[in-house]
């Protein structure tokens, strides 16, 4: 942890106080700090000598992501390259900010706008007027993972457009999202940890507010694969709802067909036209979902077995094939990287 008793307050509103991990008036212990929490960086305040500049990083971390304060004095250019490991939301809450990525220009303020960065896009920052923002740190296999998960597609990169509009509702909803887990930490305090059930909700509700409150290079996957993109005849809303009801049972496509009121061959075609899969690869896929969400709940003994044939998958082989094409690790592997 770098410290420095000099380091100025310019906010007496800082949060995540009890979770300080950076309080420095140095530009080289600032950026090798900060570069240990978030990514390796080039760090340079604005002017050759500025005896405004301060660091300031607390840094509150759950199952997948974090909530974090970060502050800057003075103003300063951050470049941090590609992110590679995960996504970051910045909300202004005080001072400036200007975002360069490989295609955009992005101009963030407190209550106007915030920005998104994806690990795969290149990004430069520069942080004007004693700039503080909250920031949530996301982990990309979670995120590409929940992605491939409501997209009927296997994990892959995904980029958001980085311009946040507070003023819109996703990005009213993302602001309220973050700031309700920056609530929960400082309730919390250092030592207090969330239940495997608790913090698998969490970040379930975050992965849907980022998913489906920011337009993103998988937006138009998932809205088609959950029938959104047109309205969407009451015989498939009501088949894909009895696939969800009774993923663990075995298809029957007779039962099916009359819990959605027509005919076989008018739901395969249906589900070909309005989800771009078969009847068979969606409850394959919905399963596979629910085993991913079951697997970042799940405690480090309990059985991959077991939670698979609960969810009514018989060939544990083909299961655990089909995951890895999916998500691109092994069940095991989810299981470990959640404890």
């Amino acid at each position: 942890m770098a410290r420095a008793s000099s380091v100025p307050e310019h906010d007496p509103a800082v949060r995540l106080a009890a979770f300080n991990h950076v309080s420095t008036d140095s530009v080289d212990d600032a950026a090798d700090a900060v570069g240990r929490i978030f990514c390796p960086h080039e760090l340079k305040p604005t002017t050759r000598s500025s005896p405004e500049f301060f660091a300031l990083h607390n840094c509150a971390v759950f199952g997948g992501f974090s909530v974090n304060y970060v502050a800057y004095g003075g103003s300063v250019t951050i470049d941090p390259g590609c992110l590679e490991r995960f996504f970051l939301l910045q909300i202004p809450v005080h001072g400036s900010a200007r975002i360069q990525t490989a295609a955009r220009d992005i101009a963030a303020a407190p209550g106007e706008s915030a920005s998104l960065l994806s690990p795969t896009i290149p990004t430069r920052m520069t942080w004007l007027g004693n700039c503080a923002q909250l920031i949530l740190l996301v982990d990309r296999r979670l995120l590409e993972q929940r992605a491939a998960a409501l997209s009927g597609r296997p994990a892959c990169a995904v980029e958001f457009e980085p311009a946040v509009d507070l003023a819109s509702t996703g990005g009213r909803a993302l602001q309220s999202q973050i700031l309700e887990f920056v609530d929960l930490a400082e309730r919390l305090g250092p030592q207090r940890r969330l239940s495997p059930i608790a913090a698998a909700n969490m970040r379930e509700t975050l992965s849907a507010a980022l998913l489906h409150g920011q337009h993103h290079s998988a937006s138009d996957a998932i809205d088609r694969f959950g029938g959104r993109a047109e309205a969407l005849p009451q015989p498939l809303r009501r088949a894909r709802e009895f696939l969800h009801a009774h993923a663990d049972e075995p298809l029957d496509l007779v039962q099916l067909a009359e819990a959605a009121g027509t005919g076989i061959r008018a739901l395969q075609l249906g589900f070909q036209r309005h989800f771009g899969t078969s009847i068979s690869e969606m409850l394959r896929d919905i399963r596979l979902a629910h085993l991913n969400a079951r697997l970042t709940a799940a405690s480090p003994d309990d059985s991959i077995t077991d939670i698979a044939f609960e969810l009514g998958f018989t060939h544990l082989s083909r299961m655990a094939s089909a995951y890895r094409a999916k998500f691109g690790e092994t069940p095991s592997a989810t299981l470990r990287a959640m404890n």
